[in-house]
């Protein structure tokens, strides 16, 4: 008797998730400019250089999106899945070990949930500073409005801008060879995202974008990865609640984050 199986299903998630990756891609192209070339960073040999050199520690800094339910007993512990959380950080992580898995990489994850600028600064120091990371990934921002609308949190873009500017100053102290990554905070319009997050929202991710030129961090764009994603799903696809991503949504993000890390 022929057993019949049907690969429809994982034939179309895959084909639909391949899809929504290139749509991802074709939003790129319009923050192009994010990247640096090697000439600015001063690789003149004709040469590119790894952004992530063998043996080199990586951390992931934010909030709930960056903590995704890491396992706190384990944060010591670098390369663990749990410690790592089920989000797009250890979806990069994972793609990055297995790509170089002679490389010696060392990546641990520091997310927690319901974090903003200032919280990240009263943890930095055994949090960041502490494991002397040679590159330091950071997605904050979603809170430092969200808590504001609520009337949980006195805040604005300006104190977000100022607290994040003196967060990288005082990494940049400590740690002057670190390689940055800015991931720019996003939001999709469903859930409990409505009229009243904009237009500060777009406030915030101009901050962050204006930082990371600054700091001459690699950007990662992910509002226009989400904004393009939107044109094949609906965003609820993406993240049901509008902020916290879905595993289709946490697999764009670490796709577009080692596509912008790769290319730096």
């Amino acid at each position: 008797m022929t057993r019949y199986v049907n690969r429809s299903a994982g034939s179309n998630r895959r084909g639909f998730f391949s899809t929504a990756a290139s749509l991802a891609g074709v939003g790129l192209g319009v923050v192009a400019a994010s990247r640096t070339s090697a000439a600015e960073k001063g690789n003149n040999d004709g040469h590119a250089q790894s952004f992530i050199k063998p043996g080199a520690t990586i951390l992931f800094q934010g909030d709930s999106i960056t903590d995704a339910g890491r396992n706190r007993e384990s944060a010591g512990e670098a390369n663990s899945q749990p410690a790592l959380g089920n989000g797009y950080a250890w979806l990069a992580a994972s793609q990055l070990l297995v790509d170089r898995p002679d490389d010696g990489l060392k990546i641990y994850n520091r997310g927690i949930s319901g974090n903003k600028v200032y919280q990240l600064a009263e943890r930095w120091q055994p949090d960041c500073l502490d494991l002397k990371p040679d590159v330091l990934s950071i997605l904050i921002g979603v809170n430092d409005l969200w808590h504001t609308l609520g009337g949980a949190y006195d805040g604005s873009v300006e104190k977000y801008d100022s607290d994040y500017r003196k967060l990288l100053a005082q990494t940049r102290q400590a740690l002057p060879a670190v390689k940055l990554v800015i991931c720019e905070p996003f939001v999709l319009r469903c859930g409990a995202v409505d009229d009243s997050w904009f237009p500060q929202f777009d406030a915030y991710r101009a901050a962050a974008r204006k930082l990371a030129d600054e700091a001459g961090a690699v950007f990662v764009p992910l509002q226009a990865m989400f904004d393009a994603a939107s044109q094949l799903a609906p965003p609820e696809r993406w993240a049901k609640d509008g902020v916290h991503p879905s595993a289709d949504g946490a697999a764009l993000m670490a796709h577009t984050w080692r596509k912008m890390v790769d290319e730096a």
